[in-house]
């Protein structure tokens, strides 16, 4: 059975950190969603145990190692489990700010705003 393809389904970038849809690209050229666009992809390794060097081609990013050769970006992240963790980013983070007091909910029936406006 042909099903044809339809539009905006022939490619979709996925965040490499959350696996959400790629909206922006971040500081390293990496299509990610908005959440992450500050985040950048740490140094990863390939089974061989050099660094994978980042590349963006027609299809997307991938990797070169320069043992094993082109690697994709989803085999590059099931070599390197430790990235489902929180992912770094450029900016400084800043130190914790304390917080606001905590609001108090207050309920006010019809009958006590027809007093209050009288």
């Amino acid at each position: 059975m042909y099903i044809p393809k339809r539009y905006g389904q022939s490619k979709t970038d996925l965040c490499p950190f959350c696996k959400k849809n790629a909206t922006t690209k971040s500081g390293q050229e990496i299509p990610v969603c908005y959440a992450h666009k500050a985040s950048i992809l740490p140094e990863l390794t390939c089974f061989c145990g050099d660094y994978l060097e980042l590349k963006d081609g027609k299809f997307g990013i991938y990797f070169k190692c320069t043992n094993c050769g082109n690697i994709n970006l989803r085999k590059a992240m099931e070599m390197n489990p430790e990235l489902g963790n929180e992912p770094k980013t450029e900016e400084k983070q800043e130190a914790e700010k304390p917080q606001k007091e905590d609001k108090k909910e207050i309920t006010i029936t019809s009958d006590e705003m027809d007093l209050h406006y009288i």
